[in-house]
């Protein structure tokens, strides 16, 4: 018995030693970042500037891989069945880790059993219309809806998504109702509202911005609380609808049991994207880099689930 005593101390102080030991010898292999959506949205654009920064830092490939479906459910269970080893890793919108616990009965993860890494970088969110839409501003939007019930149809880029949120949310708080026409991502949902398809999308700033300017889509209101400095003569959602906000932002998690090292160890080097040069090449594009500690991005993912879950009850909003 004693024998099996000493054993047992002795493999447990191996493992103490080996594990710092692994973390420190993090990476030694590629890294593979799994993205929900499918190719050409925010999430895919981020993976690939992440990936670029930890292959330049580290030396070591990291490949993005998308894997699109179930309002980002099919990415983040792959994510959640993966080795706690720091070599495959979620890069995602809320949608994944704040919002569908909440919008659905059943998940095949847990959300809260990510390990948090770090947010990556936040976008404002705006309203953007079809010229098709006879509204200059949100007061007139609200009057074409009521006057036409069922006519104005608001995009998303997915069912349980900030859009389909914001549309839900902006149809209760205006007293409207209109049409949520998902899609399967951000491309195909800006393209049809490009197109005229759909006439209305709670979407980001970041990929509008170049057919703001061309005039192929209006802008009618930013989603921050205050005005954009890209956009100073737009109004905030809130001017007209007091406590309407939404905005974008993705984040990285690793699986469950993912040592706190290791965790640390990516946040840091994601940190590095708010130095100047990067960061210039970021807010060009209005994008944010944050670069959170796990304990900082822990905190903010606690605030955001309670937030849209509160407006997932108050709008009774459902999954489709």
């Amino acid at each position: 018995m004693r024998k099996t005593l000493i054993g047992t101390v002795l493999t447990a102080a191996a493992l103490a030693f080996v594990l710092p030991a692994h973390a420190q010898d993090y990476p030694a292999k590629p890294i593979k970042l799994i993205v929900p959506n499918p190719p050409g949205g925010g999430n895919d654009f981020t993976a690939r500037v992440v990936a670029d920064k930890l292959r330049e830092k580290w030396g070591q490939p990291a490949v993005v891989e998308n894997r699109a479906g179930a309002s980002g459910s099919i990415g983040a269970d792959a994510v959640a069945k993966a080795a706690p080893d720091g070599y495959t890793l979620l890069v995602t919108a809320p949608a994944s880790l704040v919002i569908n616990k909440s919008l659905y009965a059943k998940l095949s993860y847990d959300p809260d059993a990510f390990v948090p890494v770090s947010v990556i970088l936040a976008g404002p969110g705006v309203l953007l219309v079809h010229p098709s839409v006879p509204a200059t501003n949100v007061q007139q939007l609200i009057a074409f809806a009521k006057a036409n019930p069922g006519k104005l149809t608001y995009a998303s880029q997915g069912n349980g998504t900030i859009a389909h949120l914001a549309g839900a949310m902006f149809e209760s708080m205006s007293g409207i109702k209109g049409v949520h026409v998902p899609y399967k991502g951000s491309a195909p949902a800006m393209s049809d509202l490009l197109g005229g398809q759909v006439n209305m999308l709670f979407g980001e700033l970041s990929p509008a911005l170049a057919h703001i300017r061309s005039g192929k889509l209006h802008v009618l209101a930013v989603g921050s609380e205050k005005r954009n400095p890209l956009l100073p003569g737009v109004p905030s959602m809130s001017e007209v609808l007091p406590g309407f906000a939404f905005s974008y932002w993705i984040g990285m998690v690793a699986p469950a049991g993912t040592p706190a090292a290791i965790a640390n160890k990516l946040s840091a080097a994601i940190a590095e994207l708010k130095q100047p040069d990067a960061a210039k090449k970021l807010l060009e594009m209005s994008l944010e880099p944050v670069g959170s500690t796990p304990a900082e991005m822990s905190a903010f993912m606690k605030r955001e689930s309670e937030r849209w879950g509160n407006v997932i009850r108050v709008t009774g909003t459902k999954g489709e």
